[in-house]
């Protein structure tokens, strides 16, 4: 893919998935913000366009720690799910704990010298408080009903449209990527400072890489998962 203005960041990821890494060095967000063009971004961001297109120019091809985005537009939806699942929810729920404590001692003794650490702690509690329903929600609510759909199941759910849970998702994942946005603003991308000691640094390593996981997790979500779901839903009508 050669991109321009007009293309979306949604789609130049899932098309070149090399390129997360470098969107993340710029703080634009591909995964809420997918929907948005490459112009629209850069206008929001305050980055000049033309140096930005050909920063991604530069983006060298992908490497094998890359993941294969194109491979999940083709695989069956219980296969994604459970993927996700395993590689992503499994991922919060082990390392959101592990965070939590290293954030207690990082403000315990440096809190004073630091006070953002302060603001970071309510970015991180509120993100714990709302990705832990939201993995439930998924698990018990939208994936066993997109399951069913791929089976050929349609309906007897009480929301109706897989549309409804979708919308849902979609919003919550919106906030998480705001306060993400927010914390990496606060933290300098997650710069530890020059008196931060191996705990700070672990710290700021351990958020770094929860943001760096959750925007794959969304992207995998917003820009695959649910068109297909919707997709799938309406073939199913026969709409």
């Amino acid at each position: 893919m050669n991109p321009d203005l007009t293309t979306k960041l949604g789609d130049l990821v899932l098309a070149r998935p090399e390129t997360m890494r470098f969107f993340e060095g710029l703080g634009l967000d591909y995964c809420c913000g997918g929907h948005r063009s490459l112009g629209e971004a850069c206008a929001t961001a305050g980055l000049e366009p033309s140096a930005v297109l050909a920063g991604l120019a530069g983006v060298e091809p992908p490497t094998s720690g890359t993941p294969d985005l194109q491979a999940w537009r083709e695989a069956r939806l219980e296969g994604l799910i459970q993927h996700i699942v395993a590689t992503h929810h499994d991922y919060l729920r082990a390392e959101l704990p592990r965070l939590r404590g290293l954030l207690t001692k990082v403000l315990a003794a440096h809190g004073e010298r630091h006070p953002e650490l302060g603001r970071v702690g309510e970015i991180f509690f509120a993100l714990e408080a709302d990705l832990l329903p939201h993995l439930m929600k998924e698990e018990q609510i939208l994936f066993p009903f997109i399951i069913r759909m791929e089976q050929g199941q349609l309906g007897g759910a009480c929301f109706g449209s897989v549309q409804s849970p979708i919308r849902v998702m979609e919003m919550e994942h919106e906030a998480v990527g705001a306060l993400l946005a927010e914390c990496r603003a606060l933290t300098n991308a997650y710069d530890v400072p020059a008196d931060g000691c191996a705990t700070f640094r672990a710290l700021y390593l351990g958020l770094a890489e929860m943001e760096r996981d959750l925007h794959l997790h969304i992207t995998l979500e917003n820009q695959i998962l649910h068109p297909r779901a919707r997709a799938m839903e309406a073939a199913l009508a026969g709409c």
